[in-house]
């Protein structure tokens, strides 16, 4: 079991920032929800599932040349990790994003058992 402290914080980071889908899944529990921020529900759109979770992120991997996560601010309370980032990406068309997000992730055992997303809505 891993330790929840910094270094796996860390090394979460790491895998979404090196766009491996096989790096990042390593870090979910078979059970795990994610809540992106958009979507028709109160908690935008819930995916549910270590598979799911992996078509999802590996969607995103895919559809982009490149995205990262910079941390701009981590913290953990309890099982809870709340993580501030600038988000980038580059597409394969050749253009790039850019917006503040905010993880909070909720760990048992060393896994990410839920991974709520927000962001902040580009407009111009």
């Amino acid at each position: 079991m891993r330790e929840l402290n910094m270094a796996l914080v860390d090394a979460i980071g790491d895998a979404f920032n090196a766009n491996d889908i096989d790096a990042v899944m390593q870090y979910f529990a078979e059970g795990a929800t994610f809540d992106h921020a958009a979507g028709p529900n109160e908690n935008g759109i819930r995916f549910e599932g270590k598979e799911v979770l992996r078509g999802v992120f590996g969607g995103l991997f895919e559809k982009v040349e490149n995205v990262h996560w910079k941390t701009l601010d981590a913290r953990i309370a309890g099982d809870k990790v709340y993580c501030e980032y600038l988000r980038t990406a580059r597409h394969k068309d050749g253009s790039e994003e850019s917006f503040l997000s905010v993880d909070i992730l909720t760990i048992h055992d060393g896994l990410i058992v839920h991974k709520d997303t927000y962001y902040k809505q580009r407009t111009a």
